[in-house]
């Protein structure tokens, strides 16, 4: 783990809706590549605003000020469309994060103000408040899809038979609940895995990861990071999701 960026766990009682909270105070300007994980994060960004990130199909690269906290809640696939109350479809793949104050309306910018006029170490406790305050309920079958996903190598069809849905209600569920599809979330859930086993090949990674070769591997991780594999394992961070 990066010693600029920090995990938290989840307070007593969001565990199924948060990830975790997190702090990312680089010490210097870079540029942070954020990559796809099946989640979406409400951020306090540069002193300035509150934006939703994700839920995206491909990489972002982020201008990430240094010497100044950036503050962020992690919402579990699952979770993010009954906190946020929209489709995570509206959110996928946009130019550049958006603003709370867009979904949220006045409670938003209430948030923003609270924020802005926090101390920093006060603002994870007000972004877990603010989730909190929504008395959301995730939706349990998505969660149990990206669980199933994440844990093994497991075909879509498999997954709504073992849940007793169709194919085409468990890809509505999660387009609407994660912002795309199962084949999108199986992808990333894959990339995951690859990113989590270490002290192996590349090809033997690519295979206990669930890619069908190295070549399918380079393919998916290009798409998905936007660089080479060995680069993406070189400098990514596993985090929580």
């Amino acid at each position: 783990m990066r010693p600029d960026y920090r995990e938290y766990r989840p307070p007593v009682g969001l565990d199924s809706l948060v990830a975790c909270l997190w702090e990312n105070e680089p010490s210097e300007d870079l540029i942070q590549r954020i990559v796809p994980d099946g989640c979406v994060d409400l951020i306090w960004f540069a002193d300035r605003e509150l934006l939703i990130e994700g839920p995206d199909t491909g990489p972002r690269l982020v201008p990430l000020p240094g010497l100044v906290r950036v503050s962020g809640i992690r919402l579990r696939p699952g979770a993010a469309a009954a906190v946020l109350g929209i489709p995570m479809s509206e959110l996928r793949d946009h130019a550049a994060p958006v603003p709370v104050s867009l979904v949220w309306g006045e409670q938003g910018r209430r948030l923003e103000e609270a924020l802005a006029n926090a101390a920093p170490d006060l603002r994870l406790g007000l972004l877990a408040e603010a989730v909190g305050k929504r008395g959301a309920e995730p939706d349990t079958l998505v969660r149990a899809t990206a669980q199933m996903l994440i844990e093994r190598d497991i075909r879509v069809e498999s997954i709504a038979a073992e849940l007793g849905l169709s194919e085409r209600h468990l890809q509505r569920r999660l387009v609407t609940s994660v912002g795309y599809g199962p084949k999108m979330l199986a992808r990333v859930a894959r990339l995951r895995r690859l990113l989590a086993l270490s002290d192996r090949s590349l090809a033997a990674r690519a295979l206990d990861a669930g890619y069908s070769s190295q070549a399918h591997m380079n393919l998916e991780v290009r798409q998905l990071t936007g660089t080479t594999p060995v680069r993406f394992l070189k400098d990514a961070v596993f985090t929580a999701a």
